[in-house]
C-alpha cells in the first residue's frame, strides 16, 4: 500500500419577455440581464405570501429566475426587512411537492446537500440508492463544494458527516464513503498517464479477485482529481476490453457494486449518471419527486444542458416533455421553469 501510493387565490403574474433571460454556460436556468435589486424581490415575496391564498407563480417568477448568489442575497434582505428568514416564510406558504422543490432551491446549495446528506443518513431505507446524495456531492461537485458542504453539516447537525456515516452506514460502503467526503482533490486539469496505466491494472485486480472495498481501489477513487480518474477509465477499457462499471457490475450484484458503480459514473460523466436518475424516478410506476427534485436542483446551475442531452440520448425522449408529462400544478411550472421552458 505504500509503495502504491506514491505513484465532488388569486395570482397576478409577472411576465417577463424571453429576451430579457440569458443561459450561463451549460446551465438551463434562466437569470434576468437586468436583476431586479434584493429589496425589490423580498417585498414581492412577502406581498405573495400575505392576502388569499399565496402567489405561486411570484415565487416562481422570482426564485426560478434567480442564481445562487441572487438567491443568497435574497435569503438576507428577506431576513433584514421582515425579520423572519425567508425559509421560514416559504415553510409557512408552500406544501408537497413545490414546496420541498421550492425551499431545496432557496437554501444555500451547501446547506441543501448537507440537509440531504442528513437526512440520507437518518433514513431506515435498505441498499444504496438514498446514499446518491453523498455520492453526487462528493463525485460530481468541485472540491470546494464538498468541503462547503461539510462545514454546513457540522453548523447545523452538531456532528460531522463523517460521523454520521460511520454510525449510520454499514462497512465496506462506510469505508467507500468516508474515503469519499472526506477527500479534497486537485482541481486543475493534470493528468499523468503512466499512473492511469499502473492504477488501472490494480483497480483490475481487486476486480478480479472481488477485493472491491480495497484500501489501494479506496485510495484511488477518492484522492485523484477527476481527469486523472477518467484517463484511468480510459486506459482500464483499453487495457482490458470492457468499461471498468460493467466489470464491476459482472463481480456481483450487491450493494457494494451498486454504490462503486454510481462513483464510477458520478466522476467519468456526471451528467450521465443525473440522465439516468432523472429517467429512473420518472418511469415505471408512480413518480419518485424526491430524486426528480434533487437532480434538476442540483444541476440547474451547473451542466443542465448536458443532461437534457444525454436524456435524449438513452430515452428517446425530451427530458422538458417528460417532465411534463410526469408531474402537475405548481411543481411542474417550477421544475420545467428551472429548466428552461415554459408551460
Amino acid at each position: 500500500m505504500k509503495s502504491f501510493k506514491k505513484l465532488l387565490t388569486s395570482k397576478s403574474k409577472t411576465h417577463v419577455p424571453e429576451s430579457s433571460f440569458k443561459f450561463g454556460g451549460m446551465a438551463s436556468l434562466k437569470t434576468l440581464d437586468v436583476v431586479p435589486s434584493p429589496e425589490e424581490d423580498s417585498q414581492k415575496l412577502k406581498k405573495a405570501f400575505i392576502g388569499l391564498g399565496t402567489d405561486e407563480d411570484v415565487i416562481i417568477e422570482i426564485l426560478g429566475h434567480r442564481d445562487a448568489n441572487q438567491r443568497k442575497k435574497i435569503r438576507e434582505t428577506y431576513h433584514q426587512l421582515h425579520n423572519e428568514t425567508l425559509i421560514d416564510g416559504l415553510n409557512k406558504e408552500v406544501s408537497g411537492d413545490f414546496g420541498k422543490a421550492v425551499i431545496l432551491w432557496t437554501y444555500d446549495p451547501c446547506e441543501r446537500d448537507a440537509r440531504l446528506a442528513n437526512e440520507a443518513l437518518k433514513s431506515k431505507k435498505k441498499g444504496v440508492k438514498h446514499l446518491e446524495i453523498i455520492v453526487e456531492m462528493s463525485c460530481a461537485s468541485s472540491p470546494q463544494h464538498l468541503v462547503g458542504v461539510r462545514k454546513a453539516y457540522c453548523d447545523l447537525f452538531n456532528s460531522s458527516l463523517e460521523e454520521d456515516i460511520l454510525v449510520s452506514v454499514p462497512m465496506p460502503l462506510r469505508k467507500i464513503l468516508v474515503g469519499l467526503v472526506t477527500s479534497y482533490r486537485y482541481d486543475k486539469e493534470m493528468v499523468d498517464k503512466d499512473v492511469a496505466r499502473l492504477e488501472a491494472n490494480r483497480i483490475h485486480e481487486s476486480i478480479k479477485i472481488k477485493e472491491l472495498a480495497h484500501d489501494d481501489v479506496v485510495y484511488i477513487l477518492s484522492t485523484r482529481n477527476f481527469y486523472q480518474l477518467r484517463a484511468t477509465f480510459e486506459c482500464y477499457k483499453e487495457k482490458h476490453g470492457s468499461p471498468i462499471d460493467e466489470d464491476i457490475m459482472k463481480s456481483g450484484k450487491g450493494d457494494l457494486e451498486s454504490l462503486l458503480k454510481m462513483v464510477v459514473l458520478c466522476i467519468d460523466s456526471p451528467e450521465k449518471h443525473f440522465a439516468q436518475v432523472i429517467g429512473t424516478s420518472i418511469i415505471g410506476l408512480g413518480t419518485d419527486e424526491d430524486s426528480l427534485t434533487r437532480a434538476i436542483i442540483s444541476r440547474a446551475e451547473i451542466d443542465m444542458m448536458k443532461v437534457k442531452s444525454e436524456y435524449l440520448n438513452m430515452y428517446k425522449s425530451g427530458l422538458d416533455d417528460a417532465v411534463i408529462g410526469d408531474t402537475s400544478g405548481d411543481y411542474r411550472k417550477f421544475l420545467v421553469t428551472l429548466l428552461g421552458g415554459k408551460i
